[in-house]
Formats: C-alpha cells, sequence, structure tokens
C-alpha cells in the first residue's frame, strides 16, 4: 500500500489481482422520470481520504442549492433509492461499494499507531501531520488513538443500510467514518457497528451481523463488479462514464454534475 497525490488530492493504493474482471457503474433510470446522475463510491471503511472526499460531496451537495436553485431530498424506501433533485430535470443517486485497503488486516484489531508505523516506517509522522491538516480543513480532529483492523464486517453492514435504502446507507457511512476517525472507536467492534446502525434507521442489524456469512457473497460481488479496476480509494464513477479519485474539492463535483447533466 502506498500513497499517491491525484490533481492534489489524496487516496490510499493497495496493489490487487488484475485477474479480478470487473464492470464500470451502469446508470439506471427511476421512477420520477428525472435524468438519473449516479455515483457509484468504492471506499474503505479505515481509508481518511474517503471521509474527506465524503465531507466534499456532501458540501458540493449542499452547495448547488444555490446553483441550482432549489434542491429537495427525498427517499423512495420501496425503489432503495436516495435522491436530490436538480431544477433542470435530474436526481442524483449515491451508492456506496466496499474496498479492502488491507485485506489481510487481522480481526481482532491492533494499535492504530502501531499499524501505521509498521506499514509506513519513517514516513508516519509526515502522514499524520497531513492526515490531521487535511482533516482540520473539513471541520474535523483526526484521532489517533483504538485500534484498526478488518474492515469486512463494516463493509457487510454498509450493504445491509442499502438494502434499507440509500439515505440510511450514506448517514451510516458518515457515522462509521466519524467514529472511527474523530472517537477512536474500532471498526470492527460489533458495539460501535450496531451503535452506528440504531443512529441512522438500520433495523435488522444485530440479527444480520450475528450470521457471519451474511452479506459476505454480496460484498464480494460487489467488490469485483466495482471496484476490481482501481487501485486506490476514494474512487467515484458518475454514470458509468466519469471517473474521480481521491479527496476532491467540492468544485469538482459540482463541475462533474453539470457535465453529467447536460
Amino acid at each position: 500500500m502506498r500513497l499517491v497525490s491525484v490533481q492534489k488530492c489524496f487516496s490510499f493504493v493497495f496493489q490487487k489481482d488484475s485477474k479480478i474482471g470487473s464492470i464500470m457503474a451502469q446508470s439506471s433510470g427511476s421512477n420520477t422520470g428525472k435524468k438519473l446522475i449516479r455515483i457509484d463510491v468504492s471506499s474503505d471503511s479505515v481509508c481518511p481520504w474517503c471521509f474527506v472526499g465524503k465531507r466534499n460531496l456532501d458540501k458540493a451537495i449542499a452547495q448547488s442549492k444555490d446553483q441550482f436553485d432549489s434542491v429537495n431530498t427525498y427517499t423512495d424506501i420501496g425503489a432503495c433509492v436516495m435522491h436530490i433533485i436538480l431544477t433542470y430535470s435530474c436526481s442524483l443517486q449515491i451508492k456506496w461499494h466496499p474496498f479492502f485497503l488491507d485485506p489481510s488486516a487481522p480481526k481482532e484489531g491492533v494499535s492504530k499507531r502501531e499499524y501505521y508505523e509498521k506499514k509506513f516506517g519513517s514516513r508516519t509522522q509526515v502522514l499524520l501531520a497531513q492526515i490531521t491538516e487535511i482533516f482540520r480543513n473539513v471541520g474535523l480532529e483526526y484521532d489517533m488513538s483504538g485500534l484498526t483492523g478488518n474492515t469486512l464486517d463494516s463493509h457487510r453492514l454498509i450493504y445491509f443500510a442499502g438494502k434499507q435504502g440509500l439515505d440510511k446507507q450514506h448517514a451510516l457511512v458518515e457515522e462509521l467514518y466519524l467514529g472511527y476517525f474523530t472517537q477512536g472507536k474500532y471498526i470492527g467492534d460489533r458495539e460501535f457497528l450496531l451503535e452506528s446502525a440504531r443512529k441512522v434507521g438500520v433495523e435488522g442489524a444485530a440479527e444480520f451481523l450475528e450470521n457471519p456469512n451474511k452479506g459476505v457473497k454480496e460484498v464480494n460481488e460487489d467488490l469485483q463488479k466495482y471496484s476490481a479496476n482501481i487501485s486506490g480509494v476514494p474512487n467515484y464513477v458518475i454514470n458509468g462514464k466519469q471517473q474521480l479519485s481521491g479527496g476532491q474539492p467540492p468544485e469538482v463535483f459540482l463541475r462533474a454534475f453539470h457535465v453529467a447533466a447536460k
């Protein structure tokens, strides 16, 4: 795993098996009759740049209230869709997909600081200072306390939340990032996962996570479909055409919205 810069933004990179096939996100219609702008986001729950990217994406959506005159949010639970309605007959849909920065990370968890020092060696302090500064730029305080480890259960839960509505999925991703990066929570801790699910209204999470096999097949299928041809996260694919990498600033997302809406 290495750290790279993409257009002055950042992403973690993990070299993956090139034999895995990939299918880019495909546009799909909605029952609103509006033109759909779909954003497929590949991320990992322990990727700091993914959290930064999400905050900037959310900021771009908020800023679009001014640029598009009005934005109305509603949820169609039956269709499992979160829409942001833009004034020129467009709707925006966000869906989160799994990526594993370190598939071999231990499930029991290890010290974040020790993990970073082992992974990045002499570059650790510079990296942590960089992350801390980037987080402060988006109004967050980075917390290095606590454990890090395997993220499979978090991706299972994100998948499960998406079955109940992409608004819940989006909110859950925020809660997981907040806990892990700013409160020292362990991403593999069952109580933390269930607490996050309760906060955003995901029902049945305890029963779902209790069975270690539930959601694994779907997570792996999603991984192969959306993340096989990428080497770093966050990664955004808009309507299966535009691709953005790294913690992009809000104005980049806004430009992408305009291009997709034409």
